[in-house]
């Protein structure tokens, strides 16, 4: 996208695995990760006489647990998106009519948001969990997740393209794929595909 719009941009290389607090998988450990992120960032910023860091939480992000955004308000990153009150269909709106390819691209976040909390985050697990989901893309799927529980991958699929996972040979490749990279079981969440599910299961209140 960066090269289509002619913008300048460069690819820099982050050492979240080396953290153990990162690693540990706690409940705030988007935390860790964006830290990471912003002090590289930052740093950058200071070097290039850049005035601000800006991240893309938006106005939707608000009542969802984020505590990156902890990370974000430390390291002075700004959000744009968010100050002018415009949310993920304002935004996908606005892209549209720029011309963006990718304007009703599904979300996409971090692959250690497929790991329960408290479960460690291995470079292993990472691959595997992306292999799962190329895997499923593959078949066609557009929106949903792979959540890994150990021996077992969770499917999440949109309600709209459950159905089709159990088509016959539908299942049978999705059973083959995903077994085939490790996992033993392979179930599907009749919830569907919602956005962090994995917080269900905390006590706590979303970071303003």
């Amino acid at each position: 996208m960066a090269a289509e719009f002619q913008l300048r941009h460069e690819f820099i290389e982050t050492s979240e695995l080396a953290r153990p607090e990162y690693r540990a998988n706690p409940a705030n450990r988007c935390y860790f990760c964006k830290d990471e992120l912003f002090v590289h960032l930052a740093a950058m910023a200071r070097a290039r006489g850049v005035a601000f860091v800006a991240d893309g939480n938006n106005a939707d992000d608000r009542g969802d647990y984020r505590p990156g955004r902890q990370a974000a308000r430390e390291h002075g990153v700004v959000s744009p998106l968010d100050e002018a009150d415009l949310g993920k269909d304002d935004v996908r709106e606005l892209a549209r009519r720029a011309g963006m390819s990718t304007w009703d691209e599904p979300a996409s976040a971090c692959l250690s948001s497929r790991i329960p909390y408290g479960t460690e985050v291995t470079d292993d697990k990472l691959r595997q969990i992306e292999r799962a989901e190329a895997a499923v893309r593959a078949l066609g799927f557009r929106v949903f997740r792979v959540r890994h529980h150990e021996a077992t991958a969770r499917l999440e699929i949109a309600r709209d393209e459950m159905a089709r996972a159990l088509e016959p040979a539908v299942n049978e490749r999705l059973l083959r794929e995903l077994k085939g990279l490790g996992y033993q079981y392979v179930s599907l969440d009749l919830q569907g595909y919602r956005v962090g599910s994995l917080n269900e299961a905390l006590p706590l209140r979303p970071v303003p």
